[in-house]
């Protein structure tokens, strides 16, 4: 069983626990944490609860997790948007919403399902539940990433990812001002001690080095950005930019309460730079930003 722990605040003392759980736990449905209360797999302050519950502030909640692994992920007649395509790799750019591979909750609906009805083969390096995926972005970021084939370049591939050749840049629109046209965030990124549920920069995580670049500057409210990753953790650019103090648009995880509805967070992976792990060819890919996301932009441009 996987076992997380959360404290609750003072905004949300007076919560039911099982609503409060629904937010916090994005990937399960309300019937599958009822389970959990069932089987006395939810406590506060080491006492079991049930789901009605009414937290209090400084409550302790714990739950755990029942892990159960699928018997195996079928291909799924999904559509995807292929930037280029040759006998060893793929690049894809992914629309938001869409999660790369099959875990808790999403099992059917995945890129994964989608490159397997796609593909007669695929790298299995990463086992059976991430064939040919070298590196992944978030469910609702969009953008380029790249998939393996076969062992030989998926491996050529991760080698790239770790002396930091490959190059990935993104776009984003985050609340505030940022006064310097340049930066740098070189902050450890790892699991956060108050909510295991998150990413936070903490001093027991692993090095992350964000640099980013001023695009356009939104009536000193906003700030639309291009960042370029030197390491690649889990909601690395959502986690550097709140820890500076513009958090992303959007963002149901760590943005601000107040922000602007865009389905998630204002994210676009649209520039992809590596070389080709058989042919030693330099490949550069770009996608342009999606239309929710050009018309979120647009209607800051002329509401501000």
């Amino acid at each position: 069983m996987s076992e997380f722990s959360y404290l609750v605040t003072n905004e949300e003392a007076g919560t039911r626990i099982d609503k409060l759980l629904v937010n916090l736990v994005e990937d399960y449905s309300r019937s599958q944490i009822k389970t959990w209360f069932d089987k006395d797999l939810v406590s506060v302050n080491d006492k079991a609860v049930k789901q009605n519950y009414k937290c209090q502030d400084g409550d302790t909640i714990e739950w755990r997790i029942p892990v159960i692994e699928p018997l195996g992920v079928e291909p799924n007649n999904i559509p995807i948007d292929i930037v280029y395509e040759d006998q060893d790799i793929l690049v894809i750019n992914k629309q938001s919403g869409m999660v790369v591979h099959p875990a808790a909750g999403h099992y059917e609906d995945t890129l994964v399902n989608a490159l397997l009805y796609h593909c007669d083969d695929l790298s299995g390096i990463n086992g059976v539940k991430r064939p040919g995926i070298v590196h992944r972005i978030d469910k609702d970021t969009s953008g380029l990433l790249v998939v393996a084939k076969h062992d030989k370049a998926h491996e050529r591939l991760a080698e790239q990812l770790k002396d930091k050749s490959m190059k990935r840049s993104y776009k984003a629109i985050v609340h505030g001002d940022i006064p310097h046209d340049y930066g740098t965030i070189d902050a450890p990124v790892g699991r956060s001690e108050k909510n295991r549920q998150l990413m936070a920069v903490t001093e027991k995580g692993k090095d992350a080095v964000t640099n980013f670049e001023v695009i356009e500057r939104l009536h000193g409210k906003f700030t639309f950005v291009k960042c370029m990753l030197e390491t690649g953790r889990t909601h690395q650019i959502r986690v550097h930019m709140k820890y500076i103090g513009y958090p992303l648009v959007g963002d149901p995880k760590y943005g601000q309460r107040k922000t602007i509805d865009v389905e998630g967070q204002a994210l676009h992976a649209y520039q992809l730079k590596f070389v080709h792990p058989v042919t030693e060819e330099q490949m550069e890919f770009e996608a342009p930003l999606p239309t929710k996301f050009e018309q979120v932009l647009e209607n800051i441009r002329k509401s501000y």
